[in-house]
């Protein structure tokens, strides 16, 4: 406050119109202080589409995916929002007819994680490749940066489908230049204390295992809206 009330005084002395001249300056000075510490950044809104893994089947909403994402970045410094757009039981088919109404025109960014059902269910790869692709092709077209999940499919429907089923999601980012965390389930499947009792749904330690795991990722997925900004 000494330091404002002397330069003001200088102002003063050295003529009214000088005096309100140095207004801009003072402004530029806050609003680059405001800039620096967050306070006028805009707030991200990433949107994670997906089936029960982010739906967060089995789990009270703040132990969600998205709900502990959000607090996770939230923590560590980002102005963030993040859009639980699971739905349980969704295949990329039906990911891809509700994709135009699910995310909406305000969205920065997406974490598309799809596939698990169709896998479980041993529906074409062929398929679950088309219609993953349409959706990146539709974040493209927008100029969504994507960070895309990757799924494995299980070992009883042989090798050759788990071969062909496996490699659609390495291939896919490539092509469309999403950034890529190859499972989703990385650390937790197989894990009897990570997951709930019906073994494939991960529970709220499992739930956090993966935030753990894919945090760089979403990191680097914020740095590609920022630069986009």
């Amino acid at each position: 406050m000494i330091g404002m009330t002397h330069t003001e005084n200088d102002l003063s002395r050295s003529g009214g119109n000088r005096k309100f001249q140095a207004v801009p300056w003072v402004l530029a000075f806050f609003m680059a202080c405001a800039v620096s510490t967050g306070v006028m950044a805009k707030t991200i809104k990433i949107v994670a589409f997906g089936d029960s893994l982010v739906a967060g089947y089995g789990l009270q909403e703040p132990d969600s995916f998205p709900a502990q994402l959000q607090v996770a970045l939230t923590s560590r410094g980002h102005n963030v929002t993040v859009i639980n757009a699971g739905v349980s039981g969704d295949t990329t088919t039906a990911g891809l007819a509700r994709f135009d109404w699910a995310v909406g025109q305000d969205t920065d960014a997406v974490i598309l994680e799809l596939g698990a059902n169709d896998a479980l269910r041993g529906q074409s790869p062929e398929r679950a490749e088309r219609n993953l692709e349409e959706i990146l092709k539709k974040l493209k077209a927008r100029n969504i940066p994507v960070l895309l999940t990757g799924m494995r499919a299980p070992t009883n429907w042989g090798d050759a489908y788990v071969k062909q089923f496996d490699a659609i999601y390495p291939k896919l980012a490539k092509r469309y230049n999403a950034i890529l965390y190859p499972f989703f389930l990385e650390g937790v499947a197989l894990r009897s204390e990570l997951n709930q009792a019906d073994g494939i749904h991960p529970n709220r330690a499992g739930i956090a295992e993966i935030i753990k795991r894919i945090l760089p990722n979403v990191e680097q997925l914020i740095a590609r809206v920022a630069a986009r900004s």
